[in-house]
């Protein structure tokens, strides 16, 4: 089973970014959760959501507190929420941030796993016009572990939104596919 937990912050898409994982999940025929753990429910709080991705049935209810991945789709979190907490030793994290992979890695301490940057908050903003960094970092996260095919993103996206919106995502989700970096 594939344990991914998403953090950021109240308004950014983290809870549809976990269901739109998991949408697509069901496209390929697998198994899967999707849910959020809010804090103060208010525009800008941190925010969790996580996806569980199996194939076979998912029969664990409970948030996930050793991850296979992490993903940040806000830099402001680092450093001052932990997320890295709980990560499996060779888990992969995959943040929202303009530094490199080593200098993410210093900054969460880690000394295994995988750690991946993309500069989710510009391709946001010249895909969507708005910083919401869900749909980019949804492209980072597949290129980085096989959670799903990027077909079925890119189809769950065209079918869950419409038009220009669904092509700005779309190309959003394409952008950090190719452009994030990893080690």
């Amino acid at each position: 089973m594939l344990e991914i937990r998403w953090h950021g912050r109240g308004g950014q898409g983290v809870v549809t970014a976990a269901k739109l994982l998991a949408a697509s999940a069901l496209r390929e025929g697998k198994y899967f959760q999707a849910f959020p753990e809010y804090g103060p429910e208010r525009r800008g709080a941190p925010v969790q959501a996580f996806t569980r991705i199996d194939d076979e049935p998912v029969r664990v209810f409970a948030h996930i507190a050793a991850p296979d991945v992490v993903v940040v789709l806000d830099e402001t979190l680092l450093g001052k929420v932990p997320v890295a907490d709980g990560l499996r030793e060779a888990g992969t994290v995959v943040a929202n941030f303009r530094g490199t992979p080593a200098q993410l890695r210093e900054k969460l301490g880690l000394k295994n796993g995988h750690v991946f940057t993309v500069d989710a908050s510009r391709i946001a903003s010249e895909t969507l016009g708005k910083p919401i960094t869900n749909t980019p970092m949804i492209g980072a996260l597949l290129r980085a572990v096989s959670a799903v095919q990027l077909d079925n993103v890119v189809d769950e996206l065209a079918e869950k939104f419409k038009g220009a919106v669904a092509t700005s995502n779309v190309s959003a989700v394409r952008r950090a596919y190719e452009e994030v970096r990893g080690e």
